[in-house]
């Protein structure tokens, strides 16, 4: 674990620990590497909007033979809360995924569905649903801000890719031409490994 080239500055034996387990089952199953220095430019999507600072402390690419590869980063997060008259914050770490797209899809939210969103629904239809295919549309909640861009970037093959997550709080956010996957849940080998098998699904046909 030594030789693992990760900054573990300020991260607990735990953490470091579950990053190298992540890091070790990408490895073994995708053609890995670092990216170096980045800007996915995060603060563009409304997930992180909430934190008082994003960082990502590491990133890696998933090279694929169609040349359209994606990337698993390693975000700290520092999230807002009050403190003795001034604005302080607790920090976090999280692994999120990252493509992308070909398509325009304009600015868009995927989850699970909850009772909840269903009684809205009923009152106030906001969500995009697909006539085509109910299961989705069930099992999911999408909003969009552009209706037309939509629909033609989530299409049959999107739809399956998004049913076979394994996982009930794994959130897809889309501004345009980047789509990320992740949750705000502590940093794990098998999250790590679901969201690596999306991304380059995703990343093999949009």
């Amino acid at each position: 674990m030594d030789n693992y080239p990760f900054d573990t500055n300020g991260l607990t034996q735990e953490e470091i620990e579950s990053y190298y387990k992540s890091y070790t089952i990408l490895k073994l199953k995708f053609n890995l590497e670092f990216t170096g220095e980045i800007d996915f430019h995060l603060e563009l999507f409304e997930v992180f909007k909430n934190y008082l600072e994003i960082t990502v402390r590491d990133s890696f690419v998933i090279k694929q033979d169609n040349n359209n590869d994606c990337y698993i980063l390693f975000v700290e997060t520092e999230s807002r809360h009050p403190g003795q008259g001034k604005v302080s914050g607790d920090k976090d770490y999280q692994i999120w995924a990252l493509a992308f797209l070909k398509a325009d899809f304009g600015r868009m939210l995927i989850r699970r569905e909850t009772l909840a969103d269903k009684i809205i629904e009923l009152v106030h239809p906001v969500e995009l649903d697909f006539a085509e295919d109910k299961a989705f549309s069930d099992t999911f909640y999408v909003l969009v801000n552009d209706r037309e861009k939509a629909l033609k970037g989530v299409d049959r093959r999107f739809r399956n890719a998004v049913m076979d997550i394994r996982h009930d709080h794994f959130l897809i956010e889309i501004v345009e031409h980047t789509l990320i996957v992740g949750n705000n849940e502590p940093v794990s080998a098998e999250k790590t490994l679901h969201l690596a098998e999306f991304i380059t699904r995703v990343c093999s046909h949009c």
